[in-house]
């Protein structure tokens, strides 16, 4: 994405605000302005699906952020209501009714979707890629956000990142797993392209909504699963059902949740409520996992003070899913174009960022953390 096009997005509030205060506090959809300088804003009223539980005030909330910021920005006139999974659709069904136009966005991961087409795997997160930081660089500058709705274009969909979780937990186990010969078996909430990398290994994989995790996991449907991080899986009890706590979340190295907005009812926009929209997911997008880094600290001292027992996967482990990472990937890019496409620039971003990163933020991190 052009830096003019980010920076609209952080900017426009605020010229919008002026915008809509020039107009009449009780236009309605069929009034005109009769100002020759300025032309009527519309009342507009939407719906928002999303796939979280309203206990999430986390991902929830985000969802609840863009509503808020778009109602504030629009003076009013521009209002969006949130419902929590399950209330309209299913949680993993959020893409589907926003395509059909059964409501006009919705607040999900796109990873959720890959059912439709692999490629949606870089909406949300690689194994083994990039960073929180890293997958915002790759969206807003390195041309991520445009090819991701290039292909949410066949849904009928356009689509901004609203929110982000940061580095994942690699989740709950009942047990203890320390080798790859551990995992053969195993049931496992896990999505997206984690879910299909430990199936090559044997894990019999599961995806659930959040809401329906906890009881799954207590009453023995599965064996682990994985959430979050330390703050929304304590909010789900997880740390109830299971002792283990693994970590990294190697599957989910920087989680972007998005707004995904049918794109009949986008382009049907006034260019000012479009504006709104793109400054509040970006908005959104920073405060998400500002909060995060914020919460999971104070929840991971609380869970491990209340007995739960925190555990590094394993090298060997993390070695075997790396490489069925890497074949995984490179058999959806032998067999799916759009695939192909997005990943060849992808992982060229990567290589560069890996590169710039290992000389700053990996080097500055690795002593700073190490010495306090």
């Amino acid at each position: 994405m052009k830096r003019r096009k980010l920076l609209a997005y952080t900017t426009t509030g605020a010229a919008t605000t002026l915008a809509l205060a020039a107009c009449s506090a009780q236009t309605t959809l069929t009034e005109t302005s009769s100002s020759p300088t300025s032309s009527a804003l519309p009342n507009i009223r939407w719906k928002m699906a999303t796939s979280w539980p309203t206990s999430l005030e986390t991902l929830y909330g985000s969802a609840k952020m863009v509503a808020e910021k778009v109602e504030a920005i629009t003076d009013g006139r521009f209002i969006i209501e949130v419902f929590a999974a399950g209330e309209i659709v299913p949680g993993l069904q959020v893409l589907d009714a926003v395509q059909a136009g059964t409501v006009e966005c919705g607040h999900s991961a796109s990873y959720y979707y890959i059912g439709k087409n692999s490629a949606l795997v870089f909406g949300t997160t690689v194994p083994f890629g990039l960073n929180a930081q890293q997958q915002n660089a790759w969206l807003y500058y390195g041309g991520g956000l445009e090819m991701m709705n290039k292909l949410y274009a066949d849904f009928n969909v356009i689509a901004f990142p609203a929110g982000n979780s940061g580095v994942q937990m690699g989740g709950w186990f009942k047990r203890q797993v320390n080798s790859v010969a551990d995992l053969n078996g195993l049931k496992m909430r896990i999505p997206g392209f984690g879910g299909k990398v430990l199936a090559s290994l044997g894990v019999n994989v599961q995806v659930l909504p959040g809401g329906e995790i906890f009881l799954a996991l207590e009453r023995g449907a599965i064996d682990a699963a994985e959430w979050v991080g330390p703050y929304d899986d304590e909010k789900l009890g997880l740390n109830k059902a299971a002792q283990y706590y693994y970590y990294p979340g190697w599957w989910e190295p920087g989680s972007t949740f998005e707004l995904q907005v049918n794109l009949n009812q986008w382009n049907q926009l006034p260019k000012e409520y479009q504006d709104a929209l793109k400054s509040a997911t970006a908005d959104t997008n920073i405060h998400c996992l500002a909060r995060y880094d914020t919460l999971n600290p104070q929840a991971l001292k609380r869970l491990r003070d209340g007995g739960t027992q925190l555990q590094p996967f394993s090298p060997e482990i993390l070695t075997a899913c790396r490489t069925a990472t890497q074949d995984l990937l490179t058999q959806e890019a032998n067999s799916n174009a759009a695939f192909k496409e997005i990943y060849e620039s992808w992982q060229q971003f990567q290589a560069d960022i890996f590169g710039w990163h290992a000389v700053s933020e990996l080097a500055y991190s690795g002593f700073a953390i190490n010495q306090s």
